[in-house]
């Protein structure tokens, strides 16, 4: 499938927008049903967003005439969080729900569960948004794609110009769950290899969403880090930021932290916004391409509100599985493994494609620096990185993937 130029894409994206009033008796008989799992109410704050970016590809795609002339119907479910309630939950998606793909998944511990029920029961699972490299690499099965940038990738987007900062005591923190440690793990490999007198001097890891912001930030000044990498995010980064900012923890330390940059979690710090961290993020307000003025354009006429990076996961989630849906001229389970095997798309980030030594999609993500801009957390001097630089050969992947 040839990937279709931006100017082309932007035209569908808002005629499709304009064409919400098409009839459902247009289509042909049948419903695609798309399966979705996740921790809606865990974590609201990507969530709802995220699910906005469903909704609005729906629409779009059945204003447009369906898949293959079928109407696309999303069903969603809370999976509560928990491992166990997402594969209970994906049980019946399938089997009462007669879904015909299942898609989504935050939380990386809770993608890995869905991942192994994918390979138990062979259907197709679409993860959204998990970022443990596992899902790819050493859980990976023939079943499973992944969308989102991934912990590896982001980690070796930053990685370069920490090095270059030349600081030799780092100071980590973390969430305490599959994510967390894959990210601190994979940091400290990396810097290792760019700078190999790095020291790692201090390592907090607290439960997720249980963060003691004066302990661990204490513990963190404690240890005298030249440089600090944060891996925290929604409530407890912002419990991070507030004791941190007044025990004065990040002056004149370098500060490398995963996620910052994106909305959902730089927009709720305000006034407390910290300056010149070197984060991975979603600046919306700054990205020029076509592709991303459409999206932007049509996400705020349906919904009133700008776009959080989970909007763009959950929008590209949609689009990637109707593009993989038109290639596979159906649903069946295999026809969609070979369609995904290489799938070409274009995102509101630009084009990707779902790689078929790993079915990692080469998704990127912006990178820049945080600024206090009048009591508000904005994302300047950033970039975007293009995933395909950041993830490692296909004969690499055969060292770290079992074989299907």
């Amino acid at each position: 499938m040839s990937v279709q130029t931006p100017f082309k894409w932007t035209r569908l994206v808002l005629k499709a927008t304009a064409m919400l009033a098409f009839s459902s008796a247009t289509f042909a008989q049948g419903t695609i049903k798309i399966g979705e799992i996740n921790s809606y109410k865990a974590q609201p704050a990507f969530l709802e967003p995220y699910k906005k970016g469903m909704e609005l590809a729906v629409e779009q795609i059945n204003a447009a005439g369906g898949l293959n002339g079928k109407k696309v119907q999303l069903i969603t479910r809370d999976d509560n969080a928990n491992p166990g309630d997402a594969v209970r939950v994906a049980e019946e998606l399938i089997s009462r729900d007669k879904v015909d793909v299942l898609t989504g998944s935050f939380l990386s511990h809770i993608g890995l569960a869905l991942t192994d029920f994918a390979k138990q029961k062979k259907v197709f699972f679409l993860a959204s948004e998990p970022l443990t490299d596992k899902i790819v690499w050493q859980n990976g099965n023939r079943y499973t794609f992944r969308l989102r940038t991934s912990t590896y990738m982001q980690v070796a987007m930053l990685v370069p110009e920490a090095a270059a900062t030349k600081k030799k005591r780092w100071a980590i923190v973390y969430p305490n769950y599959e994510y967390g440690q894959s990210a601190a793990a994979t940091f400290k490999t990396l810097m290792k290899a760019a700078q190999p007198d790095v020291e790692f001097v201090a390592e907090q890891a607290s439960p997720l969403g249980k963060l003691d912001g004066g302990s661990v930030v204490q513990a963190l000044a404690d240890a005298k880090p030249d440089a600090i990498f944060n891996v925290l995010f929604g409530a407890d980064l912002a419990k991070f930021v507030r004791e941190g900012n007044t025990r004065g923890l990040f002056k004149g330390r370098e500060v490398v932290s995963l996620l910052t940059g994106e909305p959902e979690y730089l927009d709720p710090l305000k006034d407390e916004t910290p300056e010149g961290w070197l984060v991975t993020g979603y600046p919306w307000y700054g990205i020029k391409t076509p592709e991303h003025e459409a999206f932007l354009k049509a996400y705020q006429a349906r919904f009133k509100d700008y776009p959080r990076l989970g909007s763009v996961i959950g929008y590209s989630t949609i689009m990637s599985l109707a593009e993989g849906i038109k290639k596979a001229k159906g649903t069946d389970t295999e026809a969609l493994i070979t369609a995904f095997s290489g799938l070409q798309l274009v995102t509101p980030f630009g084009p990707i494609t779902y790689r078929p030594e790993d079915h990692q999609s080469t998704m990127g993500s912006y990178v820049g620096r945080t600024k206090n801009d009048g009591g508000k957390g904005v994302m300047v001097d950033f970039r975007y990185m293009d995933g395909t630089g950041f993830l490692p050969t296909a004969a690499e992947v055969k060292k770290l993937r079992p074989a299907d």
